[in-house]
């Protein structure tokens, strides 16, 4: 039996309910499918078997298979991703192909695919900006895919817990907001730790035990600067 061709890359969040969903409501069985597949795409491999096997979620198709897989089932290979969480998972989820994207960055094709694969974005200002454009990326996702999470983290983590004023300028070169946007979001969110220590200090007379609410703040400090965001910009 010809097996399928290693996979260079690893596999995509696949959405195994989505690719059952959408076959059921073409009214096609999962022998259609392999069917469509093999003969459409050049997939000799692909069995009933294995197309069961990825709406069960114990085997995940590759990037050539996603790609069929959207074809036969009239769809695009956004609908049966997860939510994207990598440039490469992004620029899949548009259908876009890498050549497209580093033309539209203005960036030699193998300096992109390096980024797609190191998971770090070296590209300038306008270089980002393009690239936000053709993957139309959401603020939250830009700053992912372009490697900045970890540091956002970190500079929020000091604006809360320290003076969230000397942090502005810090948070603007990471993060393309007004800075009328961002100050208010700062004091908010330094307001809400602070007074989560207060409460849990004369709740727990500073044992150990009253510094865990503020540490989950912490630690789910960036969902919180992004919510905020979101409703100060909506």
């Amino acid at each position: 039996m010809r097996q399928p061709p290693a996979q260079p890359n690893p596999p995509l969040p696949f959405n195994a309910p989505a690719a059952r969903r959408l076959r059921a409501a073409l009214g096609m069985g999962p022998e259609h499918v392999a069917y469509g597949m093999r003969v459409s795409y050049g997939l000799p491999y692909v069995t009933a078997d294995l197309v069961i096997a990825w709406e069960r979620g114990t085997a995940s198709p590759g990037n050539p298979e996603l790609t069929a897989l959207a074809g036969v089932l009239w769809c695009s290979p956004g609908e049966l991703i997860n939510r994207p969480r990598t440039l490469r998972e992004h620029r899949i989820a548009r259908s876009v192909a890498p050549e497209d994207v580093a033309h539209a960055v203005g960036m030699d094709l193998r300096a992109y695919l390096r980024a797609e694969e190191s998971g770090v974005w070296r590209g300038n200002e306008r270089q980002s900006a393009a690239l936000a454009r053709i993957l139309e990326l959401a603020l939250p996702d830009f700053v992912a895919v372009t490697g900045r999470e970890a540091k956002l983290a970190e500079l929020l983590r000091s604006a809360v817990t320290t003076r969230w004023q000397a942090y502005v300028r810090p948070l603007l070169k990471l993060v393309p907001l007004d800075k009328d946007a961002l100050e208010p979001v700062l004091q908010e969110l330094h307001q809400d730790y602070q007074g989560h220590m207060a409460a849990t200090l004369s709740w727990g007379g500073g044992s150990r035990s009253a510094s865990e609410p503020g540490q989950r703040f912490l630690d789910a400090v960036v969902e919180a600067f992004w919510r905020s965001v979101t409703d100060r910009t909506a």
